[in-house]
Parts: structure tokens; C-alpha cells; sequence
């Protein structure tokens, strides 16, 4: 007999729609999260894009209304990968994984990892280290990748060799009476 659990988090995930702007009807409306995630890249996008070129022409106005729209649009979407996510959540925590990397947790975080610990880009990147490289004019990477393996810190890893051993109530009563403790 096999258990089926259930999960009924995804019924509740409600998404709130626009269906009128400055007294234009939208219909069936698309998505606040959508308008509003478009807005705020669009303004960082165009923002940078204005203090780095200035105003755009006729020709460069696609490079300032495309990129947030292209990323908003696919961006809003489940994760394939991970039904709870947006892609765009998926996106930010993968480009953080590459930038800043895996920092191990050492005894309970009592102390921060050193930077000889961390993993290095090509063990980040994986398979995706060589294609990258192999890409024509990307042959510079190789050395700006590192190391396959995390550098060594002090020594190696220490193994533990624990037997249990179960003690029935007899031999713990004879240990009391040896040590000379009263039974409470």
C-alpha cells in the first residue's frame, strides 16, 4: 500500500489582477505581481541606461524597452524547476550562487568559513565550466575559474569510529554502587 500526501498550498496562491489603468479596460487584466515587478525593472533599466548613453534614438529605443519587458514577461513565470519559485527568483539565486559562491556552515556557523574553504567558481560552474571556456574567445577563463577543488585548510577529514553499546539496568546499578552515588 503506497501513502499519497497532498499539498494544498499551490489552491491557495492567489494572484491579484489589474483590470483598469487611468480608465482604460484591460479585460481579464494582467497580474499586479507582473506590473509591478515590469515597473521597477524598467526603472532601474532605463535609469541606468539614461545615466550611461543619455536619452535614447530611434535606433537604441528597442535596447531601452526590451531587456525589462523580455525579462518581466519570462521572469513571472513558475520555475519548472522549482514549482514555488518564480523563474525570476531562480534566476537571482543561481547568478548569487556564482557570484558569492557555497560558504560551509562550520559547527553551527560558530565561525565563518575562510576564503580557502569557500568553493571555487569551476566546481560551482560544473560540466557548464568546460562549455564555457570551449566558447570561442572565452579561452581566458580557464585561469579565472581556479581550481577543480577547494584548496586544502589544516589537515585532512578525521574519521569516527563510535560503537553503541547498550547497558541494561543491572550494569548501571552495579556502576552506581561502584562510584558510590545514591539512587534517586
Amino acid at each position: 500500500m503506497s501513502r499519497v500526501g497532498h499539498t494544498y498550498t499551490r489552491h491557495f496562491d492567489l494572484d491579484t489582477r489589474q483590470h483598469e489603468i487611468l480608465g482604460l479596460d484591460l479585460g481579464e487584466g494582467p497580474s499586479r505581481r507582473l506590473l509591478v515587478t515590469g515597473a521597477v525593472l524598467y526603472v532601474v533599466w532605463a535609469g541606468g541606461m539614461l545615466l550611461l548613453f543619455g536619452a535614447p534614438s530611434k535606433v537604441t529605443f528597442t535596447l531601452y524597452a526590451a531587456p525589462p519587458g523580455v525579462i518581466t514577461f519570462y521572469g513571472a513565470q513558475r520555475s519548472k524547476t522549482n514549482e514555488r519559485r518564480r523563474n525570476l527568483a531562480q534566476w537571482s539565486l543561481f547568478l548569487r550562487y556564482l557570484m558569492v559562491g557555497h560558504r560551509p556552515v562550520i559547527n553551527g556557523g560558530r565561525r565563518a568559513a575562510a576564503r580557502s574553504e569557500w568553493l571555487p567558481m569551476r566546481a560551482r560552474l560544473g560540466d557548464r565550466a568546460e562549455v564555457l571556456t570551449g566558447l570561442p574567445g572565452l579561452g581566458a577563463l580557464d585561469t579565472a575559474l581556479g581550481k577543480d577543488e577547494p584548496r586544502d585548510t589544516a589537515g585532512g577529514a578525521i574519521a569516527f569510529d563510535n560503537k553503541p553499546r547498550m547497558y541494561g539496568p543491572d550494569v548501571v546499578y552495579r556502576a552506581r554502587k561502584r562510584t558510590g552515588k545514591k539512587q534517586s
